[in-house]
């Protein structure tokens, strides 16, 4: 049997973080399939009950691909409920290049990406510099909360 890798992130805003995270990763917003309009569209083809889907839903991409077909799609979920607690899974944004690059490199590196991102709408949580290890990163959340690493 195969199996394919689906990363899937509940939010409020599919919109907004499919936005974030196709600046973020590189991907693109997945289009609907078969020559359908919208994803909505896709979904009433296959005999989804309009009474499942909240308001809205599929009007827009919700989710986004990597373009090469290297990375796993990404699914923003709309859910009701907000984010309460602090995730226990989550993205590392491996730009520094690793221990074999300078730490001067590595940071300014994770530093030019982190100001991408913030003009992107991610906001700087904490900088994780510990230079007697050698090691550079910062822990940002996304537009909802959502909390990632650039290394």
């Amino acid at each position: 049997m195969e199996m394919t890798l689906q990363l899937t992130i509940d939010c409020a805003d599919p919109r907004r973080l499919v936005a974030f995270w196709s600046e973020a990763l590189g991907y693109v917003p997945e289009p609907p399939p078969g020559g359908h309009a919208t994803w909505r569209d896709y979904w009433a083809d296959m005999g989804v009950p309009e009474e499942e889907l909240p308001v809205g839903a599929g009007e827009s991409p919700e989710s986004i691909v990597d373009p090469t077909g290297q990375g796993p799609r990404v699914w923003f979920q709309q859910v009701p409920e907000p984010k309460v607690a602090k995730n226990r899974v989550h993205l590392d944004l491996k730009v520094g290049g690793g221990r074999d690059v300078p730490l001067a490199i590595r940071t300014q590196r994770v530093t030019t990406v982190v100001e991408r991102l913030t003009t992107a709408g991610a906001a700087v949580l904490r900088i994780m510099d510990e230079p007697d290890m050698e090691y550079y990163a910062v822990v940002l959340q996304d537009p909802e909360g959502n909390e990632f690493c650039v290394v």
